[in-house]
C-alpha cells in the first residue's frame, strides 16, 4: 500500500467483543476506544492501539472486570478501506 492510501492513524486498529454491556463511562477506562453496545447483549469496543503490550493491557482490564471474552480481531480504519475501494486493491 502507498503512503497516500495510508490513514493518519497508522496504529493497528483491533474489535473486541465481550459478553455483557458496559456503560459509555467506561471508554475513558479502556483508553478512549468506542463502546457499541449489541441487541444480543455483547459489548464491541473498538480502536487503535500502539503495540501488542497495550493490547494485551486492554485484554487484561476486560479479565478484571470478571466480563467473558468472546473475540478479538484486528481491523482496518475506514479510511484505509476507502481508499483501497478507489485504488482497486484488495479486491
Amino acid at each position: 500500500m502507498s503512503q497516500l492510501c495510508r490513514s493518519a492513524d497508522s496504529r493497528p486498529q483491533y474489535e473486541i467483543c465481550i459478553k455483557g454491556h458496559l456503560a459509555p463511562h467506561w471508554s475513558d477506562w479502556f483508553e478512549g476506544f468506542e463502546i457499541a453496545l449489541k441487541d444480543n447483549g455483547e459489548t464491541w469496543l473498538s480502536g487503535p492501539v500502539v503495540d501488542q503490550a497495550a493490547l494485551f493491557g486492554l485484554l487484561m482490564k476486560v479479565r478484571d472486570l470478571g466480563l467473558p471474552l468472546v473475540s478479538v480481531m484486528p481491523t482496518q480504519p475506514e479510511q484505509t478501506e476507502i481508499s483501497n475501494m478507489q485504488t482497486g486493491e484488495g479486491s
